[in-house]
């Protein structure tokens, strides 16, 4: 078996696909797999991947599922890897050539409190997303980083399968394809420590169709999504900053879900009942910006 499952979930993104491919070749460690969830695509992506299947040079299991959305293809994604650790790597993302081999040697006998790793992604000129994660650090809470420490850009981590696999899926909303993913990391947070790793263990190009460049858009075409993701967030955040502004998130995504017992599921609901004027006019904000 081997140690590592990289996964991608994967959307109508062949055109892009082959420069992952070309790194994952190019690792100077081979203990891992690759594993590619096809949500539904209609391009050449099953066909590609049959033509890497054939030339062996890594291996590569292929799953095909209707279209589900990201969070969808994380579900199976973790209901099919059987190696001990596993890593996302975005479809239009790639690893440096010793990315394999730092994750292999940061997770040796990691010990029982930690779910994993967490590295850092860079951009394709070297230059760190965000900020590298304070030295003093040897154990951390990815939630915690970005509230209490001032952290931010995106990070790379790296789980122990058999963790992930305690938790939850993502919920399916019908007409809807994305449920915030943190909402897992968040719950791992709870009972798990991170180890920090200063270290690029991904290279990240955004995409103009990605989810990180159309926010205000999937606010309004997710809202059980978000609103489902509002309510853990208001839980278990680390502030009060951030359990208000995820409140006055929660009441706008009510508002496009047109489903008010969303309100009801808040542990906080003083909280949410103090957000709702500023909710109000956050929806009114994001209507206006995506008309």
């Amino acid at each position: 078996m081997k140690s590592l499952t990289v996964f991608t979930p994967s959307y109508n993104r062949a055109y892009l696909l082959s420069q992952l491919y070309a790194s994952l070749c190019s690792q100077t460690v081979k203990d891992f797999m690759w594993l590619i969830v096809d949500d539904g695509s209609t391009d050449t992506t099953k066909s590609l991947v049959a033509s890497w299947q054939q030339e062996g040079n890594i291996p590569i299991q292929y799953i095909y599922q209707e279209n589900q959305g990201m969070h969808g293809g994380h579900n199976t994604a973790y209901q099919n890897i059987t190696t001990p650790l596993n890593v996302c790597i975005d479809s239009d993302d790639f690893m440096p050539d010793d990315a394999v081999a730092l994750i292999l040697e940061n997770c040796k006998n990691l010990d029982e409190n930690f779910a994993g790793i967490l590295g850092l992604d860079a951009d394709k000129k070297g230059a760190i997303i965000g900020t590298t994660i304070p030295e003093r650090f040897t154990a951390v809470k990815l939630n915690e980083l970005y509230a209490l420490h001032q952290v931010r850009g995106d990070k790379k981590i790296v789980y122990k399968t058999d963790v992930v696999k305690k938790y939850p899926s993502y919920p399916l909303y019908i007409k809807e394809r994305f449920v915030p993913l943190d909402y897992l990391y968040l719950l791992i947070d709870q009972d798990y420590d991170l180890k920090p790793v200063n270290e690029v263990l991904c290279v990240v190009e955004y995409q103009e169709d990605g989810s990180s460049m159309n926010i205000f858009k999937q606010y309004r075409n997710h809202p059980n999504g978000f609103a489902f993701s509002r309510i853990s967030r208001i839980k278990y955040g680390a502030t009060f900053k951030v359990r208000f502004k995820n409140a006055v998130h929660l009441v706008s995504s009510v508002l496009f879900a047109k489903d008010f017992s969303w309100l009801l599921r808040s542990d906080k609901p003083i909280l949410v009942l103090m957000s709702i004027p500023f909710g109000i006019l956050l929806n009114i904000y994001i209507r206006i910006k995506t008309k």
